[in-house]
């Protein structure tokens, strides 16, 4: 795994990232943590501009409204909470969960912390994408998606529309799943509060983040 590192917008001309301690608890992704505790942390030189950090697994979840709950669908609902706190939706779309500092007005609200897609080795400003707001906020979530949208988000990272596939959504961990479970991850989605949460739009490779964001990933080496 090639970890994560973290960077948050110049606050000096120097273009310099600020420092920011931030709480540890357990790595974003399974397989980092398996990584982590088979493999020795050599001493190395972290890049200029970035910093270390771990991210927090965020396991809570909202609580659906009361007028979601009591009918037909309680039990798709419950059973669609569980998925998504199982699949660690909240540890992306939870605002500053990335970097262990999740804002709890904000849970599967989308992030302001964005997540790199093109390496930091190589791009002094990467592409960036935003973790989207997952309520049914109408304005800033999916209150305009359909049901069969947000299942084909959900199990082959389409966008609303299908034109394109969302950046660094693991969908291919969850394109297998039943259709009972992706139609429970879906009610409950629906049965959750609206919260109003623009985050930035994607920034392609060469421009400059409007707000922090992470690095993790694959990388490949040649020096063998």
């Amino acid at each position: 795994m090639g970890g994560m590192s973290y960077c948050q917008p110049p606050a000096t001309s120097n273009g310099c990232c600020m420092h920011r301690k931030t709480a540890s608890i357990r790595l974003l992704l399974p397989i980092a943590a398996i990584g982590a505790a088979c493999t020795p942390t050599p001493n190395r030189t972290i890049p200029e501009g970035l910093q270390e950090v771990q991210a927090v697994t965020v396991l809570q979840t909202p609580q659906p409204r009361p007028d979601a709950l009591g009918g037909p669908n309680t039990a798709h609902i419950k059973h669609g909470r569980y998925l998504v706190e199982l699949i660690g939706c909240g540890a992306c779309h939870t605002d500053g969960a990335i970097i262990g500092e999740p804002n709890a007005g904000r849970l599967l609200a989308g992030s302001r912390v964005g997540i790199a897609y093109t390496s930091p080795l190589r791009d002094k400003y990467p592409g960036v994408v935003y973790p989207p707001n997952l309520t049914p906020d109408p304005a800033t979530g999916l209150g305009t998606w359909t049901d069969e949208q947000i299942a084909a988000a959900i199990r082959a990272g389409a966008r609303q529309h299908g034109s394109e596939k969302l950046i660094v959504m693991s969908w291919p961990l969850y394109q297998g799943m039943s259709d009972a479970d992706v139609n429970s991850i879906v009610a409950y989605l629906r049965s959750i509060p609206a919260v109003e949460h623009k985050v930035p739009n994607a920034v392609d490779p060469g421009t400059k983040a409007p707000s922090a964001y992470v690095h993790f990933g694959l990388y490949r080496s040649s020096n063998y």
